[in-house]
């Protein structure tokens, strides 16, 4: 596959990773050090492996964004190991755009709103695709801009 253009991007909300530790990592600590609470070791070992499965979840995610002389590959590794393939004959329109991800789509993520689909992990920019059906899918990428032109150029 010759990429015009590839970008992988990773979840890297710090606010997220904080508040994942504070809602998980309070119950262990309270099970290790409250010497008046009966200490479930299977509770404990459960916690322990939802938060670091969590945490990696986070860590090894990322979202990788292929631009080709036909399609546009889109990836969101480890939740969806068949890539998503936008010919580029079935798109209508492209162009660069910030976004409100939370107000727009619920987050992060691959998520459904209002206007359509949208496949980002960080920030508030990405490419606006309307496609020839009227279905529209939105691209988070830390080089929209790029993006767009790379689409175009491909087009």
């Amino acid at each position: 596959m010759d990429a015009i253009f590839h970008e992988r991007q990773r979840f890297r909300q710090k606010w997220v990773f904080g508040l994942l530790a504070f809602v998980l990592l309070p119950p262990i600590v309270v099970m290790l050090i409250d010497p008046r609470r009966p200490r479930p070791i299977g509770l404990l070992v459960a916690s322990v492996i939802v938060t670091i499965a969590l945490f990696w979840m986070l860590l090894a995610s990322y979202l990788d964004v292929t631009v080709t002389k036909t399609e546009i590959v889109v990836r969101y590794y480890p939740f969806h190991l068949r890539p998503r393939r936008i010919a580029l004959s079935e798109i209508a329109e492209a162009h660069a755009r910030k976004y409100q991800p939370i107000v727009e789509y619920g987050g992060w993520g691959i998520r459904l709103g209002f206007n359509g689909w949208a496949w980002n992990v960080s920030g508030d920019e990405g490419v606006q695709l309307v496609l020839a059906d009227g279905k529209r899918i939105l691209i988070g990428s830390q080089r929209s801009a790029e993006l767009e032109r790379a689409i175009h150029s491909a087009a």
